[in-house]
């Protein structure tokens, strides 16, 4: 007696479509499962035994092999209890095996039946989608996750009987849907959001007092999804301007809120009442996580701090506060806008393209090179600058200083630009990226190599010659003269203008200060 029950797993940012194949024959009773799996997946076997148990399922003296296929991927979770459990039903022909055709099953059983949420439901379903799966289904509180996904019809069961006749076709579908709306998780998870949509504003540029050119250099950073670094004496305003950058970045596409809900789902993130995510992320982490917890990791990698602000903004406030070898590990997440983590068990590859925002203090004090009222001396602000290492410094595509907020700023109400408008001239602008990068694989001025560099960023004789002065002078590294050409290009499209002028070069070579901190 043989069946195969279609399920899913994941594998990094991956997912794939997993067999599993269940044989039920006479000989020595064992119960067994192969296929590379985790510890995890190895004590389904008691789960699926005692929940079988308690929906009056009664296993025979037999010898039960499974086989999780591609056996050599590796499975981890517990969302294959449920199609084990159902496969060793049809093996037995408790259920039929064309209920089970052309049907993806997940979910992690409890001893007494009970169908328990999983992670990771909304890339399984987007594969069993685009594998034309005809049927999904999953456990109820997972089913909003699995419904985001139109091509595919998503099932709800809390336990093995709602599972059992929903295969046999004693339950309907729309039962299922009715009894997962009603859900305590759901009802719990709505209150909370309404309490913090009842107490939570909208930030907005609007409210930043002064700090003109702070805000202009965030706009331009915003434009072209370039890496910003605000260097300012404390109180200056760098964490409350960082914390509205999200408010002018453009809403996510849909193949990029499908991206992003992606990795929260296998994070365990998604949340309910938000469904799919529409506004980019912004993460502030504190400076004492660790690279681990940053770049993602573990015995079977998840998704670390930098995949969860893919798409988004990742703040660092206080830098130098943060360990140099933590801050190292970013190099090269900021190059490939990705990060691998490899493991005895395969290489995982998570996104990472990220917008960088930093906040730092010139010297310990903050006040440096305010002489009258800094009191560091010139050893302690060196070593204090040495704990950002020159290599993440270079990676920094506009570096803007912070000046003291004047007492007029304060007394007066905030009379700037609001987060709209600065929004609809950076939309514009992402549009011409848009139209410039076509069929290129591109998407913002920031992602060009230098090869795309000489391409888009062509200079005139005056401009050529601008830049020529500049490099001697400012000492530049070959990326650092490209990423002022980068910059440049933005503030050009920020203008509306197809060249490159000397004052488009002029504005982000001051955004290029990045040097005197080295």
């Amino acid at each position: 007696m043989f069946s195969t029950i279609s399920s899913g797993a994941l594998y990094g940012i991956r997912s794939c479509l997993i067999q599993v194949e269940v044989d039920v024959s006479q000989g020595l009773p064992c119960f067994q499962i192969v296929g590379l799996p985790g510890s995890e997946v190895r004590e389904a076997r008691e789960r699926v035994k005692v929940a079988l148990k308690n929906v009056g399922v009664e296993l025979p003296p037999a010898s039960i092999n499974v086989n999780l296929s591609p056996a050599d991927i590796p499975k981890s979770g517990t969302m294959f209890d449920l199609p084990v459990a159902v496969g060793i039903m049809t093996a037995l022909s408790k259920i039929p095996p064309k209920a089970v055709a052309d049907t993806l099953l997940i979910g992690e059983l409890g001893l007494s039946g009970e169908v328990k949420p999983v992670k990771g439901v909304l890339p399984i379903v987007r594969e069993a989608a685009r594998r034309k799966i005809r049927r999904c289904i999953l456990p109820a509180e997972n089913l909003w996750e699995g419904s985001l996904v139109e091509q595919v019809e998503s099932v709800g069961v809390s336990d093995m009987r709602q599972a059992i006749e929903t295969l046999t076709g004693v339950r309907r579908t729309a039962e299922c849907r009715r009894a997962e709306g009603n859900t305590e998780h759901d009802e719990c998870g709505d209150q909370m959001y309404e309490a913090h949509t009842a107490s939570g504003q909208r930030e907005d540029f609007a409210d930043i007092s002064g700090q003109e050119s702070l805000k202009r250099a965030a706009e331009v950073a915003a434009a072209g999804f370039h890496h910003l670094l605000i260097v300012g004496p404390p109180g200056a305003g760098k964490t409350m301007l960082a914390c509205r950058i999200p408010t002018i970045l453009p809403p996510l596409s849909a193949e990029e809120s499908l991206e992003v809900s992606s990795i929260y789902s296998i994070s365990g993130l998604l949340r309910s009442e938000a469904g799919l995510k529409e506004e980019r992320p912004f993460l502030n982490p504190h400076h004492t996580i660790t690279g681990q917890a940053l770049v993602g990791g573990g015995r079977i990698p998840t998704p670390g701090i930098i995949s969860l602000a893919h798409r988004g903004v990742l703040f660092l406030d206080e830098l130098p506060e943060f360990k140099r070898e933590t801050l190292d590990i970013l190099r090269q997440p900021l190059e490939d806008r990705k990060v691998q983590i490899a493991r005895t068990c395969g290489t995982y590859v998570y996104p990472a393209d990220f917008m960088l925002v930093g906040a730092m203090n010139p010297c310990p004090c903050g006040y440096y090179p305010d002489m009258g009222r800094c009191r560091c001396t010139p050893s302690e602000v060196r070593r204090y600058l040495r704990r950002v290492s020159g290599p993440v410094l270079d990676r920094m595509d506009i570096c803007v200083q912070a000046q003291p907020v004047e007492f007029h700023h304060i007394a007066e109400p905030a009379a700037g630009e609001n987060s709209d408008r600065i929004r609809a001239r950076v939309m514009r602008a992402r549009t011409i990226q848009a139209e410039r990068f076509q069929d290129t694989g591109l998407r913002f001025n920031s992602d060009m190599k230098a090869g795309d560099v000489e391409r888009y960023c062509k200079l005139g004789g005056k401009e050529q010659r601008f830049m020529e002065q500049m490099f001697a002078a400012m000492q530049l590294s070959a990326r650092g003269y490209h990423k002022i050409l980068k910059v440049a290009r933005t503030i050009a499209d920020l203008a509306g203008c197809e060249r490159i002028g000397e004052e488009h070069l002029a504005e982000a070579v001051c955004y290029r200060q990045t040097e005197v901190l080295q």
